[in-house]
């Protein structure tokens, strides 16, 4: 079955950094905002490196607001069979990232929380020259690596473009 991309992008006129995700999970179509599942680690993370609340959908935006970071996928449809898992999205129709990229030009890095959504990019998008950085999956599912070793790559990596010290 075709799904489609349910929400728009959290984006400000000033972010410097774009995450991207591969699609949302079942649990984010239900909840209606991105790493919504109750074990993703994405919140948590963030919540903690920039030591602000991110408990509520308006609290995260502000936390992505006052950092500086845009969200959205590398998917704007796909077929999707089963869980929320990226190994069951097929077919995947991507982002509109030129366009993105000319309405937001403070962008100066784009960071990928998993490996489908880097490839997706990277696929069609072979000419954008920004730099392009694979972050650790805060996935369940991402198991490999304990979420405090994810905690502190994501804070090297996302520090080293929003040059600050936090």
């Amino acid at each position: 079955m075709r799904y489609y991309h349910p929400f728009e992008p959290v984006v400000f006129e000033d972010s410097k950094i774009l995450i991207l995700g591969s699609f949302p999970s079942i649990k984010s179509f239900e909840d209606n905002f991105y790493y919504a599942h109750p074990k993703n680690q994405f919140w948590p993370i963030l919540s903690e490196i920039f030591s602000m609340p991110a408990d509520t959908k308006e609290q995260k935006i502000e936390l992505l607001k006052k950092n500086k970071i845009a969200l959205w996928d590398s998917a704007k449809s796909c077929e999707r069979e089963g869980s929320s898992l990226d190994s069951n999205l097929k077919n995947c129709e991507v982002n509109d990232f030129r366009s993105f990229l000319i309405k937001y030009p403070n962008i100066k890095a784009i960071f990928f929380t998993g490996r489908k959504a880097e490839a997706l990019f990277k696929k069609h998008f072979k000419d954008i020259s920004l730099p392009l950085i694979l972050l650790p999956s805060p996935s369940p599912a991402y198991a490999v690596m304990k979420k405090e070793d994810k905690l502190k790559r994501y804070r090297e990596l996302l520090f080293k473009y929003l040059k600050e010290e936090k």
